[in-house]
């Protein structure tokens, strides 16, 4: 079973295609900024002995921002590791099972794990919390991409379920 053509990844329907494309342009957007501000910070240390102080914490945030959306990403794509010798000695009804027991594995640690740390955000915004660093971020915004990240992972392991049930031909 082949979730992927040369054209990019197969779709669900267009709202998997249109979370995809936004997805896509925030990461995108968010990698070009944490590089520009590591540049920034490297130029400035290396020419002028000069730190921005904060570069630091907001490369941080965006480290977890571009790991979570890339990897629902990836997953979309089918492009994370993959272990083919194995999946790939069953036959096709009985790899869209194993695809699927996963898919529900994971949709479920994904549900439990967005739901326990928005919790933890909704906890850390209720009693004003703030990162003990240069910018006294509220805690609650780098958090909140903890739940934003396990969603959009499990709206697209949702994608990969619904695909296991076209037929190899469409797929």
């Amino acid at each position: 079973m082949h979730l992927e053509s040369n054209k990019g990844p197969v779709s669900a329907g267009p709202l998997f295609d249109a979370v995809a494309k936004v997805t896509g342009l925030m990461t995108g957007t968010v990698l070009v900024a944490l590089v520009s501000l590591v540049c920034l910070e490297a130029f400035l240390r290396g020419a002028f002995n000069h730190s921005l102080g904060f570069a630091e914490e907001l490369t941080g945030y965006g480290v977890v921002f571009v790991t979570f959306f890339g990897a629902a990403l990836s997953l979309r794509g089918s492009s994370m590791f993959q272990v083919h010798f194995l999946l790939d000695q069953w036959p096709e009804g009985t790899r869209r099972w194993l695809i699927r027991a996963f898919v529900l594995i994971a949709l479920i640690i994904c549900v439990i794990l967005a739901w326990k740390t928005k919790d933890l955000m909704l906890s850390s915004l209720s009693r004003g919390k703030f990162a003990p660093t240069v910018l006294r971020t509220p805690l609650w915004i780098p958090q909140i991409m903890l739940p934003l990240g396990f969603s959009v992972l499990a709206f697209f392991l949702v994608e990969k379920l619904l695909l296991t049930f076209r037929k190899s031909e469409d797929t």
